[in-house]
């Protein structure tokens, strides 16, 4: 390990001398700890993260004068629909897609590195119960999704094939979310087949360029954002495990989506069939003010465009058949091919700008007293898995129904919307849709029937409560033998 005086000449290098203001009062542990962290940070590295935060923080956020003459929607060959299109066509996606998560060609790889902060908890978000009969974690979901949708190919090939699942995590969720998993016998999966792994940290930095000192003995530090997948993919040599594996295409996607479909078979096979190296699913946005980034065309380039860079006059503009001419809300859920993730850790990575977060970190005082602040006092670096789509060669979009295939979990029930209670009401109305379309019916405690139409996504609580295991159904599917 270097002593402290090799470290302070190295935080002298990067201007961040302060961050050992009070090594000299600190026990020999804590002391060693606080030398360990910083060691690990690069003088040239950590000035210029610093400097570029200050700097870019400076700039408010506001639409680039020109970007709307420079925007365009994605061109109609290049998006496919879940829904509308002929029944024939959707078999096809979907019959390619179990064909390529029969031959062991498909894995899936979740995002994972943010705590449950607005949640109001302080465990990784996917260990999190939002109130299902079952008592269900978004993990179990995902993981009873992944078994379904192996059984389901390998029922139709009449072969055992397998789905890897790798999770990305950061320094706050490795460790709980390998416990928790290990407590729950991976959900039945090998675990094998289940591979966590890390993403980087970053300094958190105040807005004048300092970085901020947590503890007297830790700096703070956060992910460097869920575009740090392709600095993760390259430090682990995941891309290297993938390709032992003989996986070639890879569904990315976020944690907190409780009707996200892994490794959907209609997704893959429409990415697969169009040729496609990337690929995004998409919403219809709610509203022009839906605070959703855009997937669009920027000089002729696709890529997300987030909702605060698009003035509220390109937001409201309306296509000819009357809808958003700006619709296709991105819900950071991916198609890549190996092969370009590979390009994108090997080429593309060093060419992503940082975004920046405004938060409120938890810092110590020039007395050494911890101090919570109540209003955002740092600035914490991300990048964005979506920032790569400029660099793809042949990018398509899906769109979904938001009612089957979106409704995140990002606040606390105290918030109006993507909350536990919306979350919860999602799942359960898509699943009592699903029962009534395989011909169940529902009687109310006096034996009554109840009504048999659906409720419509968004609009509460269903008549009556409903939850199918994935085990059971991964999309609607094989209920109508277990309907009376």
């Amino acid at each position: 390990m270097a002593s402290e005086l090799d470290v302070r000449a190295r935080l002298q290098r990067a201007g961040q001398e302060h961050l050992l203001r009070f090594c000299a009062e600190l026990a020999p542990g804590p002391r060693a700890a606080l030398l360990a962290q910083l060691e690990l940070l690069e003088p040239e590295a950590l000035r210029e993260h610093c400097r570029r935060a200050a700097a870019a923080c400076a700039r408010p956020p506001a639409p680039a004068p020109d970007l709307a003459a420079r925007l365009r929607p994605l061109p109609p060959e290049r998006v496919g629909c879940a829904s509308g299109v002929a029944p024939q066509t959707r078999r096809l996606w979907e019959e390619e897609g179990f064909h390529q998560i029969a031959l062991n060609k498909v894995a899936v790889l979740l995002l994972a590195g943010g705590q449950g902060t607005r949640l109001g908890v302080t465990y990784p978000k996917g260990m999190y119960q939002v109130g299902l009969p079952s008592q269900k974690t978004l993990y179990q979901l995902q993981a009873e999704r992944i078994r379904r949708v192996e059984q389901l190919a390998g029922e139709r090939y009449g072969t055992r094939c397998t789905v890897p699942w790798y999770i990305m995590t950061s320094e706050f969720t490795l460790g709980p979310t390998a416990k928790f998993f290990k407590e729950h016998d991976f959900f039945h999966l090998d675990p094998n087949n289940v591979v966590m792994f890390e993403q980087r940290m970053l300094p958190a930095v105040t807005f004048d360029g300092r970085a901020i000192l947590e503890q007297k003995d830790k700096v703070a530090m956060a992910p460097d954002g869920n575009g740090g997948l392709y600095c993760a993919l390259a430090d682990h040599q995941v891309l290297e495990d993938m390709e032992r594996r003989g996986v070639e295409f890879v569904h990315v996607y976020c944690v907190d989506n409780i009707l996200v479909r892994l490794a959907d078979p209609v997704f893959i096979g429409f990415c697969v069939l169009r040729g496609a190296d990337c690929g995004a699913k998409v919403v219809e946005k709610a509203s022009p003010e839906e605070p959703v980034g855009v997937v669009c065309q920027v000089d002729g380039v696709p890529q997300v465009v987030e909702y605060s860079e698009i003035s509220p006059e390109t937001a409201r503009l309306r296509a000819p058949g009357g809808g958003l001419l700006y619709n296709a809300g991105n819900i950071c859920n991916h198609f890549f091919t190996r092969d370009f993730l590979q390009m994108a850790t090997r080429e593309f990575e060093p060419l992503l700008k940082p975004h920046v977060a405004v938060k409120k970190v938890p810092y110590v005082d020039d007395q050494g007293n911890p101090v919570k602040p109540l209003e955002p006092n740092g600035i914490k670096m991300e990048k964005f898995v979506f920032d790569v789509l400029p660099f793809a060669k042949n990018f398509v979009a899906f769109q979904v129904l938001r009612g089957e295939e979106f409704s995140p979990l990002k606040n606390a029930d105290s918030a109006e919307r993507d909350n536990p209670s919306t979350a919860r009401r999602a799942l359960l109305s898509q699943h009592h849709r699903w029962a009534l379309q395989a011909g169940a019916h529902f009687l109310d405690a006096h034996g009554a029937r109840l009504p048999e139409q659906p409720s419509p996504p968004g609009s509460g609580e269903p008549p009556a409560i409903c939850e199918i295991s994935p085990l059971v159904s991964y999309s609607g599917e094989g209920l109508d033998t277990w309907a009376s």
